[in-house]
């Protein structure tokens, strides 16, 4: 004896995934800086105060020029790439609502 076999009835529901988005990270909280520009001149007087004991120890730290320009074209490619990257990232979220409405 074979058993009775029935129709299998499949219905096809399409619906998309919701699409998490995470929130943004904290923006950027920089911390001051002091710029102090060492010429010769200003590093002997430096020196000679620091002998006086008008002076604090302060260890300094330099850049040569072109140190400095490719510390400020580094900054600005971070600042380029960030901008990009939330441009994108706006993008699809804009999308993401047209497609939910």
């Amino acid at each position: 004896m074979v058993p009775e076999t029935k129709p299998v009835e499949v219905i096809t529901v399409a619906r998309t995934a919701p699409i998490y988005h995470p929130p943004l990270p904290e923006p950027i909280e920089s911390s001051g800086l002091e710029w102090r520009i060492l010429s010769p001149d200003i590093m002997q007087q430096y020196l000679q105060n620091l002998e006086t004991g008008d002076e604090p120890r302060v260890a300094y730290y330099g850049l040569t020029s072109q140190g400095y320009e490719n510390l400020s074209m580094t900054m600005g490619e971070i600042t380029r790439y960030l901008e990009q990257i939330l441009h994108i990232v706006g993008y699809y979220r804009e999308m993401d609502e047209e497609e939910e409405e």
